[in-house]
């Protein structure tokens, strides 16, 4: 059986209020297609944090991986 890759992403880390889990911001650039502008867009994500070491400010990854709730879907790989 093959195995998919991964999506990866960096981001800033939010909030750490709930219990092993943190939210993540990424923000990216896109191409505006009428106006050629590029825009900042930012969107969060909840992330499984096993230990409390990830503190509010703190650059991570994440990586996608199987749901652990309803709108948990990724995991912490490095700080």
């Amino acid at each position: 059986m093959e195995t998919k890759n991964k999506k990866t992403l960096q981001g800033v880390v939010v909030s750490d209020k709930m219990q092993k889990t943190v939210v993540v911001q990424i923000e990216r650039y896109v191409k505006d297609p009428k106006y050629g502008k590029y825009m900042k867009i930012s969107k969060k994500y909840k992330a499984h944090n096993e230990d409390a070491a990830i503190k509010v400010g703190d650059k991570v990854t994440i990586q996608e991986c199987r749901p652990m709730s309803k709108d948990k879907h990724f995991t912490v790989i490095t700080k």
